[in-house]
């Protein structure tokens, strides 16, 4: 699937969730819920661990963001603001997680829990 197409399916806002003031909306990377061992096999985490890593998740994609998101009068020169698409770098344990109207799990956030865009 090309950029442009994973854009435009995430500009349609599947989740139902409008973010407003400073806040956007972050699509968490998901775990596979299992927890590798050194002798190659697997076990899978309990329920309560998984959610409990899921909210620690640190990488996610911007999905939607309010119009003041990132909009800080003294932005450092020569850095790119974030745009919906990116795939970033959260603060651990940031915002909270909330569940769209398409059963995907989110995260909601501050704009300042957005550490890093990665490139």
């Amino acid at each position: 699937m090309s950029k442009t197409a994973t854009l435009r399916k995430v500009e349609e806002n599947p989740s139902g969730i409008e973010p407003i003031e400073y806040k956007v909306l972050v699509r968490p990377k998901q775990e596979d819920g299992y927890v590798q061992l050194k002798s190659g096999f697997k076990l899978l985490k309990p329920d309560e661990t998984k959610e409990r890593d899921q909210h620690a998740t640190m990488e996610g994609m911007i999905v939607r963001m309010s119009p003041l998101a990132f909009g800080y009068e003294q932005w450092p020169a020569g850095s790119r603001k974030p745009e919906v698409g990116d795939a970033v770098v959260l603060a651990r344990y940031s915002g909270l997680n909330i569940t769209g109207k398409d059963g995907v799990e989110y995260r909601l956030m501050n704009d300042k829990d957005v550490v890093a865009v990665r490139t």
